[in-house]
């Protein structure tokens, strides 16, 4: 496969039957699937997305329109699409995901299925507006969501350059209006955490209503970034799909 700056492959598994691409949340990155990937290989070939505006492409502009970036990611997925792929996205990264597992099928390409993890369901509308927000704002928010950094929260000259990204992601989220009556074909899995501050478990549940597959939730203990203490049992959640899905 030719580079992108889009896609990292922590864990490469040439091998593997199956691929999971993983989309990160509002500000986030590739790298924090660093650890599931390594978890996850050799069994399966792992992709994280890599969106413009941080880290190694934080010279360029973040997008900030879902339809734009939904488009792009599933442009750079269509060559990984020779083997079977699950899509997995926490927070932001479940809408990214659903949309693309959208236009994958409409271009022929079936999912093994989506997980939708942190993030309500399509159907239920955002009230915030984070992203009209001053900085200020933003960063309470992040200290709320206790998913990023104690250390890069204290200093201000790395945040200011992660403040950029994240204002992107929200306007994008945050304008975004999935389009009614559309539903997938593959399974849906749905992950929340029982404390998560801004995510509640009953709109997570309303994912059933956007696949004509089989739907199933489960709500584990924590916060927004609930992942970071269950990465075990998330890692085996994924295997267990995944070997039901290509067994069926």
């Amino acid at each position: 496969m030719t580079a992108s700056p889009w896609i990292k492959r922590f864990r490469p598994a040439p091998q593997a039957p199956t691929r999971l691409v993983f989309f990160p949340h509002a500000g986030g990155s590739a790298t924090s699937f660093f650890a599931a990937a390594k978890a996850l290989s050799p069994d399966v070939d792992v992709l994280a997305l890599q969106y413009p505006g941080r880290q190694d492409r934080l010279a360029e502009r973040p997008i900030e329109d879902m339809r734009t970036l939904v488009d792009r990611v599933t442009e750079e997925l269509m060559p990984w699409t020779d083997r079977p792929l699950t899509l997995f996205g926490h927070s932001m990264g479940s809408s990214v995901a659903y949309e693309v597992a959208l236009r994958l099928e409409e271009k022929g390409v079936s999912p093994l299925g989506l997980f939708a993890s942190g993030r309500s369901a399509p159907s239920v509308p955002l009230s915030r507006r984070l992203h009209l927000a001053d900085d200020d704002e933003l960063v309470r928010h992040l200290r709320e969501l206790s998913g990023t950094d104690a250390q890069l929260l204290a200093e201000e000259s790395l945040l200011r350059m992660v403040l950029p990204a994240l204002r992107g992601d929200y306007r994008a989220l945050e304008t975004y209006s999935p389009e009614p009556g559309r539903s997938l074909g593959c399974p849906v899995v749905a992950l929340c955490g029982d404390a998560d501050p801004v995510v509640d478990p009953d709109d997570v549940a309303l994912w059933e209503r956007h696949t004509s597959a089989s739907f199933r939730m489960r709500v584990l203990s924590g916060g927004h970034f609930f992942l970071d203490a269950h990465l075990p049992t998330v890692t085996q959640e994924i295997r267990d799909h995944i070997a039901a899905a290509t067994a069926g």
